[in-house]
Order: structure tokens, then sequence, then C-alpha cells
């Protein structure tokens, strides 16, 4: 995920000789995938981690990874950059403006788009919608049950509502798949 480089690695151990005991690094991406996105290296002490945060070991101390930031940051590298006169910390994060779909913040803003906006709506006639999956493409797999599976609306429901409110409300995703087996019975509403 991050690759740190021996003399970047020695530097941090220098600079966390100089702090508190217990002290670690811990790396994040404010505003991840946004063309503002900056990548972020500070000090961590064990009550501020994170309960998501990816533990990195590097033998002589830990670097903790913010758990939302981990897509953006695939293929980085911390370095240090030296010169007769100064030294530089470095981080390239080439994913850091990319727009990622592996994204679980993603999956749990439309689950509650759907809880909210959606579902309410086709609980009135007995039925509800689920999110199945989410591919890096940016398709939403959807299945349906309860009344809406065999109804003979489905598809309005699902091409005229539910994916244009989707599409409009996640302008990243590309369309809205339906994976339910219809089939006609009592429990549909027609």
């Amino acid at each position: 995920m991050i690759k740190i480089t021996k003399n970047a690695q020695k530097h941090f151990i220098d600079l966390l000789s100089k702090q508190k005991k217990g002290t670690q690094i811990r790396v994040f991406v404010n505003n991840p995938g946004e063309k503002n996105a900056e990548c972020g290296v500070s000090y961590c002490l064990q009550n501020e981690v994170d309960t998501t945060d990816i533990k990195l070991d590097f033998k002589q101390f830990y670097v903790y990874v913010d758990f939302n930031s981990c897509d953006f940051l695939k293929d980085s590298e911390i370095d240090i950059v030296e010169d007769e006169l100064s030294s530089q910390l470095t981080m390239k994060a080439p994913y850091a403006r990319k727009k990622t779909f592996n994204n679980n913040n993603l999956i749990d803003k439309i689950n509650n788009f759907l809880d909210m906006e959606i579902n309410p709506n086709l609980l009135s006639h007995g039925g509800k919608v689920f999110l199945v999956n989410l591919t890096k493409e940016g398709y939403v797999f959807l299945k349906f049950t309860g009344g809406c599976n065999g109804c003979s609306m489905i598809n309005l429901t699902l091409k005229e509502g539910i994916e244009k409110k989707l599409l409009s409300c996640f302008p990243e995703l590309k369309g809205v798949k339906d994976i339910t087996n219809h089939r006609y019975g009592k429990h549909s509403y027609l």
C-alpha cells in the first residue's frame, strides 16, 4: 500500500525518538478523490488511533493509515530528499485525486439513500430494494423483494425512478442493474 524508503524510515525513527514514548506515525488523505486532495503525515499517540485504521509494521515503528484513505494511497511512496542545506519529507500518492469505486463510504451513502429516499415508497406497495454490489466501473446491482418481486411496473420503477435519482445524486455512477429473479405471485403488487 505505502512504500517508505529506507532513508525515510531512518528519518521517522530519528523524529520519533524525540517524541513522547508510544508516539507513532499516521498517514491520511484530506478530501480524497477531489482536485484539492492533500496527503498528510502526522504524529499520533495510541489513544488517537482510529479503530478502523490499518496498522503497518516497520520494525521500529508503526504507521497507521486512515481506512477511508486506503484506496487513494495505493502505490504511494514516502521518501526523504536531502541536499547540503536541508532535508524534506516527500510523499507521492498518484491516486489521491482520482475517483474510486472501492470506497465503502460510497456504499454506505447508497445504502442510506435507498433506505431514506427509495424504500419508503416501495414499502407502501409491500416491496423493498437492497444494494447487492457496486462495481469498480460504477454500476450498482440491486435486488428487489416483497411486492416488487414480479411487479409488472418494476422496469419503469427501476429506470425512471431509482436509476434517475441515483445517477442524479451520485454522478460517479454509470448505471443501475436489477439482478432479481422476478416471479409473479400473491406477494406481487399489481
